[in-house]
């Protein structure tokens, strides 16, 4: 536990490195802050406060600048207090997105960039998980002798496409009724349902006579198993003007992270799974390419179903109550829009 004193001195030193990045000098500290406190005085609270982990020196004779100890403790101190986007701001975001109501797809595409131009780092949304996801209605359209189209509507407006291998012998005729067989069975049943379902109807296979039923199964099976969610990315460019990102490898792993879509989904989706607004700093990421980043995200939800995730990946140095207010309004906007469809 840090005395009221020391607490000041370490979110002034953090606020004033978010500000202008560059290590911290207790003589700044005296400038920008009335602490009635010498010089010296403040130089030796900072000494203090590196011993304990919240700041380290660069170099003999510097400043000193935040570790993520440091920054974790500012953070969970200033989220007691409540900061708000500006009204403008606010319903500029409100009325973007409000346009994009009835695609979910160019909804999450578009508040991504807005998260990113809001904020200046980089935005990210990740489309409903495919297990939470309701089917509404499936097609199957014959692509080649051996091969269907899929097309997936589920009811938060999501379409996904795939193509599956089938058995040649089977004609358009005969996909009209796997698709007419999928639809009454399944249609209002999230995905992960179907799939259980679906293992329990595999048992009894070699028990079934309708080769039709069969194959609906199978068909099943192969897109409600692998259908990932999809990741919608913004702000690359914003990232690279900002000082804490002259190391482009460090971007590049980044990056290459982020394209992996099955690593962002899987942990943007055990995301979505928690209630309210989460923070990642530095080294508490569990993704290695990410341990120098923070990530600022909050699920949004169907009724009371958490079903996906928005966020914001930037610096450790993050303007986190800004970022926090930006993601928080966002994942609240597409929640109200999936609720009142």
């Amino acid at each position: 536990m840090l005395d009221e004193r020391s607490k000041r001195v370490l979110l002034a030193v953090i606020q004033c490195y978010i500000n202008s990045p560059g290590p911290v000098g207790s003589r700044v500290v005296t400038k920008k802050y009335a602490f009635g406190l010498s010089p010296a005085t403040i130089r030796n609270i900072m000494s203090d406060l590196e011993e304990v982990g919240y700041l380290r020196q660069p170099h003999t004779s510097a400043g000193r600048v935040p570790t993520d100890i440091g920054y974790r403790y500012y953070v969970d101190t200033i989220t007691a207090e409540k900061q708000y986007l500006k009204n403008g701001l606010a319903a500029d975001l409100g009325g973007r997105l409000e346009t994009l109501r009835k695609d979910i797809n160019l909804l999450l595409d578009d508040a991504a960039r807005m998260l990113s131009s809001l904020s200046h780092y980089i935005g990210i949304t990740v489309s409903p998980k495919a297990g939470s996801t309701t089917l509404n209605r499936i097609e199957l359209i014959k692509f080649r002798r051996d091969q269907v189209a899929v097309i997936l509507f589920t009811d938060e407006g999501i379409i996904r496409n795939s193509v599956v291998a089938i058995d040649p012998e089977f004609s358009q005729a005969d996909l009209r009724r796997i698709a007419e067989y999928i639809n009454v069975n399944f249609s209002g049943a999230t995905l992960e349902e179907i799939k259980r379902v679906l293992i329990s109807e595999m048992m009894k296979e070699k028990m079934l006579c309708d080769s039709l039923i069969d194959e609906a199964i199978r068909i099943c099976r192969d897109i409600f198993s692998s259908t990932p969610g999809n990741v919608y990315v913004s702000g690359l460019a914003e990232m690279l003007c900002l000082p804490d990102f002259c190391d482009i490898d460090r971007i590049r792993r980044l990056m290459s992270a982020i394209e992996d879509k099955n690593i962002v989904v899987s942990f943007l989706d055990r995301v979505a799974e928690s209630e309210g607004t989460q923070i990642f700093i530095g080294a508490e990421n569990p993704l290695e390419e990410m341990k120098k980043f923070s990530l600022v995200t909050a699920s949004y939800k169907e009724g009371n179903r958490p079903i996906g995730a928005v966020g914001i990946i930037g610096p450790t140095r993050m303007d986190y109550l800004h970022a926090i207010s930006i993601v928080e309004r966002t994942a609240r906007y597409i929640t109200e829009m999936l609720s009142s469809k």
